[in-house]
């Protein structure tokens, strides 16, 4: 047999939430059988990904997707559509898709934005929707106001209905977690809903793997500059400098040694940009109290609101050549995410380094962490959480080992994924 592997982001680099599920799924499938990718490209450099990602595969076509957000909401009032599917709406990606498709057994859809490209009574397709996003929309509808919140609760009930159609349709559906697959059923959807979880790559992401560590002081951020300036320092020298390195801005100059912070994530993405907001205004100076720490906010494509939380005690690094530096620095790593569906792979990725982890309540719900997170709602509780660790660092060293241990004992790739070889008919 042969599989038409179809996702709204090439999955590769794995530097992000989706392409990390993505591209360890697309691996493991392109192990068992002919694999076919059709993907849409987020940027220039995925028109042209390395060998070592196309040899895997049977064949790989490459889309540009050219529809400004803007433009998609037009089309998505004039045809009564979310624009969730009209954003990932193109006649070219229709075509490639209608090529491919006679020459496969089945199909892997990742995400929900590209259903709409799957035809009625096709070959067999599984469906991983990853989040239930009509739900993560619900979400922002109430934090929203206006017509903002109208839009959003326009997006959360069609592309709800839009979901559940599809999923009626498919031979199953893939979800994160369970928590994930119980609300889209609690929403009204039949069909075969199924959990499938994420792993981690726990020979990487380890503390005593070869990565480019960060010396010298506990952060590159030794002077705060403009947008764009990298500050290399002579206690800083293993600073990134590649042209991947930008950073936003850069904080002052806490002591040495001072305690560490950090988080993790893809900073134009809302969910991490209130997640980060709300740490360095409301709870890192609840923390600042007890102890002189600083904060880094790790991740690429940093707002203007991101880089403006640039500070004496904030650092906005921009995007990093090895988020495994920042991690291994960290005295602790946070996911304060008020809104967070599914299985936080920045969270998986800090307990499998050995960090201690304080997270909120949404973060930490789909993760299976035997009690090695802690766990927090309000600010004074994350502050609280943070500092008691600060204060034991043999009790946090603890927690930290603990939880690379469950992470190893519960989230490896293959057996994560393992339920795919019965969905799709295939064999190791």
């Amino acid at each position: 047999m042969s599989l038409l592997f179809l996702a709204h982001r090439v999955p590769f680099p794995p530097d992000r939430g989706d392409k990390i599920r993505s591209f360890h799924i697309l691996q493991y499938l392109a192990t068992r059988t002919p694999v076919h990718l059709v993907a849409f490209a987020d940027d220039e450099t995925d028109f042209d990904p390395p060998a070592a990602f196309t040899d895997m595969l049977a064949s790989c076509t490459i889309l540009p997707r050219q529809k400004s957000q803007q433009r998609a909401a037009v089309e998505a009032l004039a045809t009564g559509k979310p624009v969730s599917l009209t954003a990932f709406a193109a006649a070219a990606m229709q075509g490639a898709v209608d090529r491919v498709l006679p020459q496969v057994s089945a199909v892997y859809c990742f995400s929900g934005q590209m259903a709409q490209y799957l035809p009625v009574g096709g070959p067999p397709v599984v469906m991983d929707f990853v989040d239930v996003d009509s739900a993560k929309f619900a979400g922002f509808a109430d934090d929203a106001w206006g017509p903002m919140r109208w839009m959003m609760r326009r997006e959360a009930r069609l592309l709800g209905a839009f979901e559940r159609e599809v999923a009626g349709r498919v031979s199953a559906s893939l979800f994160v977690s369970d928590a994930e697959a119980a609300l889209f059923r609690e929403g009204g959807a039949t069909g075969r809903i199924i959990a499938v979880e994420n792993g981690i790559d726990s020979a990487k992401f380890d503390p005593a793997a070869e990565f480019t560590k960060l010396t010298g002081s506990h952060h590159p951020g030794e002077r705060r500059g403009p947008v764009g300036e990298v500050a290399v320092t002579e206690r800083n020298p293993s600073l990134p400098t590649s042209p991947h390195w930008t950073p936003a801005s850069t904080g002052g100059e806490p002591l040495s040694g001072s305690p560490f912070i950090v988080f993790t994530g893809q900073m134009d993405y809302r969910p991490n940009i209130d997640a980060v907001t709300w740490f360095a205004r409301d709870i890192l100076p609840l923390v600042r109290e007890r102890h002189p720490a600083h904060f880094a906010i790790v991740g690429r494509a940093p707002t203007a609101a991101v880089q403006a939380l640039a500070n004496d005690h904030v650092t906005v690094t921009g995007a990093v050549d090895d988020v495994r530096g920042w991690l291994a620095t960290a005295d602790v790593c946070v996911a304060p995410l008020k809104l967070a569906r599914g299985i936080q792979n920045k969270v998986l990725e800090a307990m499998a380094m050995a960090r201690p982890v304080v997270t909120s309540t949404a973060a930490a719900e789909g993760i299976d962490h035997a009690g090695t997170i802690r766990v927090a709602m309000t600010a004074q509780e994350f502050a609280d959480r943070i500092c008691d660790l600060l204060e034991a660092p043999d009790t946090a060293a603890t927690l930290g080992q603990s939880a690379r241990a469950q992470v190893i004992r519960r989230y490896g790739w293959d057996a994560r994924l393992a339920p795919l070889d019965a969905l799709l008919g295939l064999s190791a």
